[in-house]
């Protein structure tokens, strides 16, 4: 009866006791002091991830985890596009590539460029003197194309990094003149009159609306209206004429100019007229999407 009793009230304290697991318990029992020493009860913690990222306050807990991951999700995102797209247009031959950053939002790259002068008419009138235009345009371009109203209709902006040789030579009028300034200058005795024009920008700004239509769940079209402003114009003429005396029409003196001094006066007419400072954008093409 005595063992009975004493498993009992030994079980009993056991019990009781689990939160000193690690102390002994004595039990007193008819004047018989027993210690039993205390089973260590197990615990079970919930283990924490290797790492965790609290969304909302925008906080990382391991920072090797999120690098990584950041890595990878931009690399997919760079090298799986949204669009790739063919153009023509007065920014010149070219393609570009765009990755969607959300359902009416695109970020594009592309180059633009070759001989387009044709697309400007090949030639241009600087006051009165007329010139024949050769160019050689490179233009790489980022922006943005938007459709605000989630359909075909799309608003772009961006940055044009132009790098756009323009050649010009001058075609003497009937009679062989050159008209510069009011004077009408032999051509003979001022010679052939060739020049360049260069943009100052650097970087130039444009802005575009257009439209895609889908024909395909692949295929569409576009077409894009715009402008982008490439600043101011440097221009050079230079003449392989050696006149000291450019005759004049009309005149049996003669100018008392030089050819050089006469070219001098033709670019600067070029030069005031900062031809294509605003180059208006005009393009069609065709897209492909992923």
């Amino acid at each position: 009866m005595k063992l009975i009793k004493l498993t009992a009230i030994s079980a009993a304290v056991l019990a009781s006791t689990a939160a000193l697991a690690a102390e002994p318990v004595v039990v007193v029992d008819d004047n018989t002091a027993v210690a039993y020493e205390a089973e260590p009860v197990a615990v079970a913690y919930e283990a924490e991830p290797a790492y965790a990222y609290n969304a909302d306050a925008g906080v990382v807990r391991n920072t090797t985890g999120a690098v990584a991951g950041g890595t990878k999700t931009f690399f997919q995102t760079a090298i799986n596009p949204a669009a790739v797209s063919a153009e023509v247009g007065t920014l010149g031959y070219g393609a570009n590539i765009a990755w969607g950053l959300n359902e009416n939002t695109e970020l594009q790259a592309g180059w633009a460029g070759g001989d387009v002068a044709d697309l400007f008419g090949g030639d241009i009138d600087i006051d009165d003197v007329n010139y024949d235009v050769d160019s050689d345009f490179s233009n790489p371009y980022l922006g943005v194309q938007l459709r605000p109203t989630g359909n075909w209709f799309t608003m772009g902006a961006g940055i044009i990094v132009p790098d756009n040789d323009i050649d010009v030579t001058a075609n003497p009028q009937n009679g062989g003149i050159y008209k510069i300034d009011g004077v009408e200058y032999d051509a003979n005795d001022v010679g052939s009159l060739q020049g360049t024009i260069e943009h100052r920008n650097k970087l130039a700004p444009y802005a575009t609306i257009g439209f895609r239509p889908n024909i395909t769940e692949n295929f569409g079209l576009f077409g894009e209206l715009g402008a982008a402003y490439l600043g101011k114009t440097d221009a050079t003429v230079r003449t392989n004429g050696t006149s000291n005396n450019v005759g004049v029409k009309g005149s049996n003196i003669g100018s008392g100019k030089t050819s050089a001094e006469v070219a001098a006066e033709a670019q600067r007419e070029l030069k005031s007229d900062n031809y294509l400072e605003w180059l208006p954008i005009v393009k069609v093409g065709a897209t492909y999407r992923f």
